[in-house]
């Protein structure tokens, strides 16, 4: 069984001190393939050099949408092009829209980055990695009139209504699920789950955050993506080995992974 962590940010300081075990331990359960997403200008190098270091670890560029602006580091169109033709990189992002603790007069800001990452992904023909939280309508309207779905990509970390997954897929984008649908109180979550077509569909750990069950309140890593995949497998009625098959498929035709690195 082969399993693919479609978003991860093992870069991180959280792992500093023992990276190498945690990517160990993650190869020991199956997880051949990470994306490991990069959220503010200041580490993409760091970033990039995650990704230098093992054949299966893939980078991308992008600047989430909490990260402060800041005129003298904020990326334009053509810095984002010009960065995701670097080695390893296969995405734009994670870029999107978070109002959840967001004042209001920011959301222009958020905005106005989430144009710049779309164009960026459309001009290179990479896909954007979307997030979204508190800021479903908003999200969808900008990608809309930017025409996102020419560039395509995953909705990370899911977890909002069949509506807004359906609007999504229409757009042509994927449904990436994390720790979340393994929750207890995830009922809406875990039915959008059973909907999403499994052609449509990645995983992902999101870590450091979001651990599933049953490592709730600890350091999530990316072995536990295969908490996931049983989950998914558990809501469909179908073998997790279906899952991990068909995801990782997805994974490499998605971010376009060379064939020759995907052996």
């Amino acid at each position: 069984m082969i399993l693919a962590d479609s978003h991860c940010h093992i870069d991180f300081d959280d792992y500093a001190e023992g990276r190498a075990g945690v990517i160990a331990a993650a190869r020991a359960v199956g997880v051949r393939y990470l994306l490991d997403v990069s959220v503010d200008v200041a580490h993409w190098e760091r970033v990039l050099r995650v990704a230098a270091d093992d054949l299966h670890i893939y980078a991308s560029v992008g600047v989430h949408p909490n990260e402060a602006h800041d005129p003298a580091t904020e990326p334009d169109v053509e810095r984002l092009v010009a960065m995701a033709q670097r080695p390893k990189v296969v995405a734009i992002g994670e870029t999107g829209l978070d109002y959840y603790r967001t004042p209001v007069e920011a959301a222009a800001g958020q905005q106005q980055r989430f144009r710049t990452h779309i164009r960026a992904a459309r001009r290179i023909g990479k896909p954007l990695i979307i997030h979204t939280r508190a800021a479903a309508a908003d999200t969808l309207a900008v990608m809309a009139e930017e025409e996102a779905g020419q560039a395509g990509g995953v909705m990370h970390c899911f977890a909002e209504s069949w509506a807004v997954a359906e609007a999504a897929l229409d757009m042509d984008f994927y449904i990436s699920f994390s720790g979340i649908v393994t929750f207890k109180n995830a009922l809406e979550l875990q039915e959008v789950a059973r909907r999403v077509p499994l052609e449509r569909m990645l995983i992902e750990t999101d870590s450091p955050f979001l651990a599933p069950v049953p490592y709730r309140g600890k350091v999530n890593q990316p072995a536990y993506v295969l908490e996931v995949a049983r989950k998914i497998a558990e809501l469909r009625g179908i073998a997790v080995e279906e899952v991990a098959e068909r995801t990782t498929q997805n994974f490499l035709e998605l971010f376009k992974i060379p064939t020759q690195q995907a052996d």
